[in-house]
């Protein structure tokens, strides 16, 4: 039997990447994330992970769920958005073909069409690269990336996070999953993307509702966030509507879960957006 050892809620900003140029004026800005980062990647290696499943809000999809199947990813990265922040940014880490198609194939037994793709030209999306950057440099665990598609419904990503569970399960592999984006994720307009865009939150409501929610995780009070998770990923510009953070605690047992949340670097700005690392504990 398979079993998920790690869980977490993670950032992957491009503002991450830029910090690792000389001179940056984010590096020091950066470095609590990048190193929480970093220190999943350990807690990962050290509890033998075999597999990363992220649900990936950068890997946005118009027709459906997509799931990256490849026995390899390789290639090398420039975000399309934000090509003066991620530029070349080589990976190379192995794939999980088996695990991808047992959560497509759990997911249609459910009801819903998701489907797990071998195209060796289908590369990753930084919402995956940039936290295995930090996590997984060595490539020591291999890869399934999960595609958030942008017209779908709550109780479909919810779908999909269960199925991703069932397949863990059954799988016999040891693995982490994690919701790749961020909390709040309504970003700032060209004409303010000056200093302000690294140090505020565009949305003062948005900031207010995301310490909120830090504050019932860290509470376990995750029933309560649960239930306004729906209005939070439309009122607070959720990122891929939230379905990242859907998927998670759907695979995390949804009401049922009673784990420990981890904050594991301070809530901060990007862009406008409100990013934050957590793990969510799981049983042993």
């Amino acid at each position: 039997m398979g079993q998920l050892v790690l869980a977490a809620k993670v950032t992957h900003v491009p503002s991450l990447m830029l910090s690792e140029q000389p001179g940056s004026p984010l590096r020091a800005a950066r470095e609590p994330a990048v190193r929480s980062l970093r220190e999943l990647g350990r807690r990962a290696k050290e509890r033998g992970v075999t597999c990363f499943v992220v649900f990936d809000t950068h890997w946005l999809s118009n027709f459906g769920y997509h799931i990256n199947a490849n026995t390899r990813h390789r290639g090398s990265f420039t975000s399309h958005e934000a090509p003066q922040m991620i530029q070349d940014l080589r990976y190379d880490l192995p794939g999980d073909t088996h695990l991808a198609e047992a959560i497509a194939d759990r997911a249609g037994e459910a009801g819903l069409n998701v489907i797990a793709h071998q195209v060796a030209s289908l590369g990753l999306e930084y919402g995956t690269i940039v936290p295995m950057h930090y996590m997984n440099p060595d490539g020591f665990a291999k890869v399934v990336s999960v595609a958030s598609p942008l017209f779908t419904s709550f109780e479909e990503s919810r779908i999909v996070g269960e199925a991703t569970r069932r397949a863990i399960d059954a799988s016999g592999e040891r693995v982490a999953v994690l919701a790749s984006g961020s909390l709040s994720h309504r970003l700032w307009p060209n004409k303010k993307l000056g200093p302000e865009a690294w140090t505020s939150v565009a949305s003062e409501f948005n900031r207010q509702v995301d310490l909120r929610v830090l504050e019932l995780w860290q509470s376990r009070r995750y029933r309560e966030f649960l239930d306004m998770l729906p209005d939070y990923a439309t009122k607070c510009n959720g990122e891929g509507g939230m379905a990242d953070t859907i998927m998670l605690f759907a695979a995390l047992g949804w009401y049922d879960y009673r784990g420990a949340a981890e904050q594991l670097c301070d809530y901060f700005p990007s862009s406008g957006s409100g990013q934050v690392n957590v793990e969510f504990h799981v049983e042993a």
